[in-house]
């Protein structure tokens, strides 16, 4: 079985050109979603990949149909091959397990990605041991404690300071600074009670 896979990131885009694509290249059943490329659980993608089965082919008009990053395209191709299923890019034509070449092909991009990764790793593990040897810290910064978040409440309730002064002044961001307000509000409520 073919079965043709087009995706749109919005409900205002329009799916024509890749069915067009899909059709005429031997599509037998189209799976459509609009939903963005970023989100990993693409319920109608995730449909069919269950479908999946030995021998069947799926069809995309180009990659970026698949995924936006090439480590999520990596893994979708590599579920796709578990199944012992094909893939076929009808834009990118070194895309195409079901030929010996596009089977090289592939396998060489993947290793080069891989490769890729391997180098990000290591330089991140050399900056952070090179940051140690000087002194400096990694991670995460610590939490604030509720003597921090009770003065950010008080400071925010004056309404003498604006909201970015009192970011700046506690080294936070605004999400962190409304959490702050959140949680000391609560235990008010909680102690008039």
């Amino acid at each position: 079985m073919v079965f043709g896979y087009a995706r749109v990131s919005t409900q205002e885009q329009n799916l024509d050109r890749q069915l067009d694509m899909l059709k005429e290249s031997g599509a037998e059943e189209i799976i459509k979603e609009k939903i963005t490329g970023t989100k990993f659980d693409r319920p109608e993608l995730n449909r069919l990949l269950d479908k999946l089965r030995i021998g069947d082919t799926v069809l995309i008009a180009d990659l970026t149909r698949l995924g936006r990053s090439t480590k999520d395209l990596f893994n979708l191709v590599e579920q796709i091959e578990k199944k012992g299923a094909n893939i076929k890019s009808l834009k990118e034509n070194w895309l195409d397990t079901t030929t010996p070449q596009g089977k090289l092909m592939f396998t060489f991009m993947a290793g080069i990605s891989q490769f890729e990764r391997d180098l990000i790793s290591q330089r991140t593990k050399e900056g952070l041991e090179a940051a140690r040897a000087r002194g400096k810290k990694g991670g995460r910064k610590p939490k604030l404690d509720i003597s921090k978040k009770k003065a950010i409440y008080e400071l925010y309730e004056q309404k003498k300071i604006g909201l970015k002064d009192i970011c700046d002044m506690f080294m936070i961001t605004k999400p962190t600074l409304y959490k702050a307000i959140h949680e000391v509000s609560k235990l008010r409520d909680v102690n008039i009670k």
